[in-house]
């Protein structure tokens, strides 16, 4: 994953401009991501997340880091519903401990909530 000069995350999907203008989404470029050199699926990892109560779906990216390379996850989730009283804090936390079960490296330091 880059993050270029505008601040925008490439996140590995591989898409082209139809001839009526619409994208079409063609799949993952890449679905594995190197965290301190541990290789890591995203599907797998997006598995565990989509299966906690609050998350609709979510999309698992790495984002660079100066000295490892590529950092830990990063999570962008839609929310179920916001009314169940889930807080950033508190899903950032249950769903570390998800994702630690697959391994402990693979953790997310970031969770973007999107609504």
């Amino acid at each position: 994953t880059v993050l270029d000069t505008a601040g925008f995350f490439f996140t590995r999907d591989g898409v082209y401009r139809t001839s009526e203008g619409y994208n079409q989404l063609t799949g993952w470029l890449d679905d594995i991501i190197n965290i301190s050199g541990h290789r890591l699926g995203t599907a797998e990892v997006e598995d565990v997340v989509n299966h906690h109560v609050a998350v609709a779906e979510s999309a698992i990216i790495s984002y660079p880091h100066e000295i490892k390379g590529e950092g830990k996850v990063l999570a962008f989730l839609p929310l179920k519903c916001l009314s169940r009283g889930y807080c950033t804090a508190t899903l950032t936390a249950e769903l570390g401990e998800l994702i630690s079960k697959i391994a402990k490296y693979a953790a997310p330091d970031y969770i973007q909530v999107t609504h």
